[in-house]
């Protein structure tokens, strides 16, 4: 039976949300507070499995709550507020504080009911969701030297559920001359915008959102709009993206699926994927046919994941050359890159 807390100071809305998750047989609603504070002194006293939170409350914002309760006591938050709609950066702050999933509130709150499927789902997934708190590094500029001679290769990134934060510690790491990079976060509509200009805030390189023929060089990252497919195209020597608008793959549009087989068609060796954290099995069929392209494919460990899912598809399937811990996955790129250029080089020489 999963537990759930239901934070909102809207009485209807408490009302609805309950209703609508006291009705699916594997999920109990132990209490509503209608702010923070009650809900402190309620999660002291029963602690539930997943908490459902508002942004806008009396006394003390949800983004607040959420900071203090993941540095205290960790438990998977659902965020869903109005304030999360029309690509506001509120979505983006919920999941860098430590949501699991964020869910956009109707803005009538007697409508509540339209997303009453979601919610159902959304807490579904976030009971099996491992909180963890993802620390960034301070980059040790190891890897700004060895990146130095890698920047012709092409690094393709994907996640899911924690991706958000884990995206960030691995490119908090890189230098300015990065090379050229394109991700697929799954991440609703509208949220990847503001995804892309946080990164590029406080990373070296630079972070955007993906438009439709994007060069793909060296000191810059794509991030794949949330709702179309992400696919690296080639053109002579010069790589750039196409963003296609499409039905979900492998459950999701974007799909890290879309993306890698792409990598694996156009970059072949030349290329590093790497699946992050995440639920389901996106990712791990692409990285299989990266590999057997000759591209170097690494995954996110067990212990290091929020949700060991893709990861772990990929290597049940054989697709992944490595495991690795998040912390030591931007130095495990760089290596990797290190490596491709060493090929690419021996392969020169050997023609001469």
């Amino acid at each position: 039976m999963i537990r759930v807390l239901i934070v909102d100071d809207s009485a209807v809305v408490r009302q609805a949300f309950k209703r609508a998750l006291d009705a699916d047989p594997e999920i109990e609603v132990i209490g509503t507070a209608p702010d923070p504070y009650v809900a402190r002194d309620m999660i002291a006293a029963e602690t539930p499995d997943v908490i459902t939170l508002d942004i806008e409350m009396p006394r003390m914002d949800g983004i607040t709550f959420l900071r203090k309760l993941m540095n205290f006591h960790p438990i998977s938050t659902i965020v869903i507020s109005s304030l999360t709609q029309n690509g506001t950066k509120m979505g983006v702050e919920a999941l860098q504080a430590g949501a699991v999933q964020v869910l956009a509130k109707p803005q009538n709150a007697y409508s509540v009911g339209d997303i009453e499927k979601e919610l159902v789902l959304a807490v579904k997934a976030a009971a099996i969701t491992k909180v963890t708190k993802l620390q960034p590094e301070e980059c040790d500029g190891r890897n700004a030297r060895s990146l130095a001679c890698t920047t012709n290769k092409i690094l393709a990134i994907g996640a899911s559920t924690g991706g958000t934060r884990a995206i960030e510690e691995v490119l908090l790491q890189f230098p300015v001359n990065c090379p050229g990079t394109v991700i697929v976060q799954h991440i609703p509509e509208h949220f990847s915008k503001s995804f892309a200009q946080r990164l590029d805030e406080i990373c070296k390189m630079d972070v955007l959102e993906a438009v439709n023929g994007e060069s793909v060089v060296p000191g810059k990252v794509l991030i794949a709009p949330g709702h179309s497919h992400l696919l690296l195209r080639r053109s002579g020597s010069r790589y750039y993206v196409e963003v296609k608008p499409g039905p979900p793959v492998s459950g999701h549009s974007p799909s890290v699926d879309v993306l890698f087989r792409s990598v694996a068609r156009t970059a072949g060796p030349n290329a590093v994927g790497v699946l992050l954290t995440g639920m389901g099995s996106d990712g791990a069929r692409g990285l299989l046919e990266m590999k057997q392209a000759g591209a170097i494919t690494l995954t996110q460990d067990e212990a290091s994941c929020v949700v060991y899912g893709m990861p772990m598809q990929a290597v049940k399937l054989g697709a992944s050359c490595k495991e690795v811990p998040l912390r030591d996955m931007a130095n495990s790129i760089v290596e990797s890159m290190a490596d491709r250029a060493a090929v690419h080089h021996h392969s020169l020489t050997d023609c001469y």
